[in-house]
């Protein structure tokens, strides 16, 4: 169910970064356990989507907290470590699979809900971004367009989501070297789309998505990698 928060700013109109004036706002209800909600990877040909859920601890929140996309990848690496070591995590990804089989905003939906689920302390609210508040997602929630970019919790789930789905496809390149999923991470650059002409399409690459369905009738099958093991070795 999409739901846009009357809190939430024109399209252009957000803070210099993000801050936690929204926290504050539900803290101020009596709200304590706070979870910020993103993702990572909707627009790539490869790889799953990742969604991260995130309480940060209102007296150690990590300095420089921002957009995952402003941050350069040293940047991001040396926030998620301090995210992991002062605030409640959980991640989750939604394969290739799943988003063959339903869609790519389902199988977003889908991961947020999971890593909301899967937090140690339940969330008493969910802070999300975006315009999709996911359905069964076990306690309020609101979205916020360009929420990563106002609202350090959620921009502190964008780094978790970002770093770990990066792992993953630099986890993945390992086993499919001729791709460079380390340099592009699956999104449709020049070069990947040249090594997807040369080489056709592994099991990492959505189907339904058109460069690759148009791809599919002449690929030779390539040997399956699990996913789940890529995301264990990603937060480890």
């Amino acid at each position: 169910m999409a739901r846009r928060s009357a809190d939430s700013p024109p399209l252009f109109d957000v803070p210099p970064a993000p801050t936690d004036a929204i926290e504050r706002r539900l803290r101020r209800s009596g709200l304590r356990a706070i979870a910020g909600v993103d993702e990572a990877g909707r627009g790539p040909l490869a790889g799953p989507v990742v969604a991260a859920a995130v309480i940060l601890d209102p007296k150690r929140v990590p300095p420089g907290l921002d957009d995952s996309k402003k941050l350069d990848r040293e940047q991001r690496e040396a926030l998620f470590t301090v995210i992991m070591a002062t605030s409640i995590v959980s991640v989750a990804a939604g394969s290739v699979t799943r988003i063959c089989t339903t869609d790519i905003r389902q199988a977003t939906l889908w991961a947020m809900r999971q890593a909301v689920a899967g937090l140690s302390h339940a969330a008493e609210h969910a802070i999300i971004d975006g315009i999709d508040v996911p359905s069964g997602l076990g306690c309020p929630g609101e979205a916020f367009v360009k929420g990563d970019a106002r609202s350090v919790s959620i921009a502190a789930a964008s780094i978790v989501a970002k770093v770990t789905r990066d792992r993953m496809m630099i986890r993945a390149a390992t086993h499919y070297p001729a791709y460079g999923f380390e340099r592009h991470m699956g999104y449709g650059t020049p070069a990947h789309l040249m090594a997807l002409g040369t080489h056709g399409a592994t099991p990492l690459h959505r189907s339904t998505f058109a460069p690759i369905r148009a791809l599919l009738a002449g690929c030779a099958p390539a040997a399956l990698l699990a996913e789940d093991d890529l995301l264990a070795e990603a937060v480890a």
